[in-house]
């Protein structure tokens, strides 16, 4: 039978076959906080999954997708927390000096708690991977710039 001919969806059947979204290749090593956020993000989605009309075909796409992304990823948490030393590592906070003389502070965070903007980045970010294992006082080269370490503290 030639497609012509076949019935199409109608109406908002088209998003019920929403994409997943992409799930980091990379160990979910997340803070105490990062695994709250997780957890939190579950519940909320859970209860929305609850309350949506049977009809809200969109809606039942949207949150169903998210909460699979959620759902692995709290499966696959691995919680990292306090971790005592004197070089960078996942979970510290860090003040680095740039070649501009900027100083810059940020927490090394697991990537879905990550939020630049609010001073925490990724472990595998570049500048996060440069410094990891580091010192005060290293130097590392992050895209064609050098940035030095200033201070290391815990998360």
């Amino acid at each position: 039978m030639s497609i012509a001919f076949v019935r199409e969806k109608e109406g908002g059947e088209a998003f019920e076959d929403l994409p997943d979204r992409p799930v980091s290749p990379h160990t979910n090593f997340v803070t105490p906080a990062g695994l709250e956020q997780i957890e939190s993000e579950v519940a909320r989605l859970q209860a929305e999954a609850a309350k949506l009309d049977p009809d809200a075909k969109a809606d039942t796409a949207r949150v169903t997708r998210d909460l699979r992304y959620w759902t692995t990823r709290l499966g696959t948490a691995q919680l990292v927390a306090g971790v005592p030393g004197d070089t960078v590592h996942f979970g510290s906070t860090v003040t680095v000096l740039r070649e501009d003389g900027t100083r810059q502070t940020f927490h090394i965070v697991g990537e879905d708690e990550a939020d630049p903007a609010k001073g925490s980045i990724a472990y595998v970010a570049p500048l996060a991977r440069a410094i990891t294992g580091k010192g005060v006082g290293d130097v590392v080269e992050v895209n064609g710039h050098d940035v030095e370490i200033a201070a290391i503290g815990a998360g």
